[in-house]
């Protein structure tokens, strides 16, 4: 039986704020996040939808959820400079960015997760 991945992720709402929390299928979560199923946050229709912005894997719920709590702590600016110093951490496929936000967040980078 594989060992079950527990993932920290971030994601960019249509508002442009952001989200964050922790899962085991990333997938899924941002799907029920854009069905308006997900957290209370993410339920309000103007803030979807959603972009999995960044994800980062961890072998234990309890590092996942760490990693949430410490992002959750940090001011907007330090949290966009954390997601700027650690865009190569996301690990799932990449598709074309929709928001001039995040654009600008990336300094022109056009992929995100």
């Amino acid at each position: 039986m594989a060992a079950e991945t527990f993932y920290f992720y971030v994601l960019l709402c249509n508002d442009g704020t952001f989200y964050a929390g922790y899962t085991t299928d990333p997938k899924r979560r941002k799907e029920e996040h854009n069905a308006g199923t997900g957290a209370k946050y993410t339920r309000v229709p103007s803030r979807r939808p959603v972009t999995m912005i960044h994800l980062e894997s961890f072998a234990t719920k309890s590092e996942a959820m760490s990693a949430e709590y410490r992002f959750k702590q940090l001011s907007r600016k330090q949290k966009e400079a954390y997601l700027k110093k650690n865009k190569g951490v996301n690990t799932l496929p990449c598709q074309p960015f929709t928001t001039p936000t995040v654009r600008n967040l990336f300094s022109g980078r056009t992929k995100s997760c």
